[in-house]
């Protein structure tokens, strides 16, 4: 006796033209609007590795050092600085 075929998941949905598979409207408006912060309730813990990571990369691009002890707000601001100054993101 021979095994039953599984559907192929992706020829099972089609494609809609037009529609982002992300399922973010296409009007253009985030879904997620930016949060200052300084308005972060986890703003004060620790910067995570991956910020620590990507500050790493843009201060070394733009000749910078990058303080020691920072939390994740002001990490954050400190990204977005560098990344004006790099040319990087935004």
């Amino acid at each position: 006796m021979s095994e039953p075929q599984q559907a192929d998941p992706q020829q099972s949905q089609p494609q809609q033209s037009g529609t982002p598979q992300s399922g973010t409207p296409q009007s253009g408006t985030p879904q997620n609007p930016e949060k200052d912060p300084a308005d972060w309730t986890t703003g004060d813990e620790p910067m995570t590795g991956p910020q620590q990571s990507y500050l790493s990369t843009l201060a070394q691009e733009a000749g910078v050092e990058v303080p020691e002890g920072l939390n994740k707000a002001d990490a954050s601001k400190l990204i977005d600085e560098l990344q004006t100054k790099t040319g990087r993101g935004k």
